[in-house]
């Protein structure tokens, strides 16, 4: 009703008045469908509309049909961090996930070597890298996903499901050859190393079920100010007495040096940023 009394009929919501008022209830997604349903829009009418928000920063599409909301502070880089919608994103796509390898390194106070792409540890293969304005988002396929232990951090918007410093430690390792190699996983090794607990490192180990990651993890962790913590694994590794595995696989043995304690084949040298 108007102030003169009489009742007055409202026109159907258009696309940016809905943008701003999810905004304004904290909401900061939205996706095609949803959008075609609550206005009762047509896909053409939508397609024109939904233009218009892009055109202007509005809102951003890092996915098919899937929508983020950019409020003015964020207009310059054109698209909210990735902590404000990487859930209702992963949940979008029908992906079990987790916040992994160097962004979660950065979580746990390893943050000199910052990443150019938001990392995420996702189930299924088949995820493409993300690139949308500003922003990358880059996936890195595991199997065992639901296996891996993680904790809640909190973010902008709620809890971030990301890999525990040991899980990281065993993840940078995994993918390093996607990250920038050995000396990179060193180097984030000599700030993580900080966060690593001796028990659930081992613990982390034996559920990973792979001898050459505990190895050459192991000795990467001697090789920064925090060798202590390797000594529970060293124990199991040494019990275990397993075979002598190259410290980068993908490299030729030649006339590498041994490393008895590891029993690793040291057929690369190191050198950390940090040291």
């Amino acid at each position: 009703m108007n102030l003169m009394g009489k009742s007055t009929s409202h026109s159907p919501m258009r696309l940016d008045e809905w943008v701003d008022s999810k905004q304004s209830r904290g909401l900061y997604v939205f996706t095609r469908e949803e959008a075609l349903t609550e206005l009762k829009l047509s896909p053409n009418a939508f397609k024109k509309a939904v233009a218009r928000l892009l055109l202007k920063k509005r809102v951003a599409r890092p996915s098919r049909g899937f929508y983020v909301i950019v409020p003015v502070e964020y207009v310059v880089n054109g698209i909210l961090p990735p902590e404000w919608f990487i859930d209702d994103l992963m949940k979008y796509l029908e992906k079990d996930y987790y916040v992994g390898v160097l962004s979660a390194a950065q979580y746990h106070g390893a943050a000199h070597q910052r990443p150019t792409a938001y990392h995420i540890v996702a189930s299924g293969r088949g995820l493409r890298k993300i690139v949308c304005r500003n922003l990358a988002i880059r996936f890195f396929w595991k199997k065992n996903l639901v296996g891996t232990d993680i904790q809640k951090i909190k973010g902008p918007i709620g809890q971030l499901p990301v890999s525990t410093p040991e899980e990281t430690a065993f993840d940078l390792l995994r993918y390093s050859s996607g990250i920038g190699g050995l000396d990179r996983v060193l180097t984030v090794l000599q700030e993580l190393g900080e966060k690593l607990d001796p028990a659930a490192l081992l613990k982390a180990a034996k559920k990973d079920n792979c001898m050459a990651y505990a190895q050459r993890l192991g000795f990467l962790i001697d090789n920064t100010a925090f060798k202590k913590k390797s000594a529970m694994l060293s124990e199991w590794v040494a019990k275990e007495n397993p075979r002598f595995v190259k410290l980068h696989p993908a490299l030729p043995q030649g006339g590498a040096k041994r490393n008895k304690k590891w029993n690793i084949w040291m057929n690369i040298e190191l050198e950390g940023d940090l040291l």
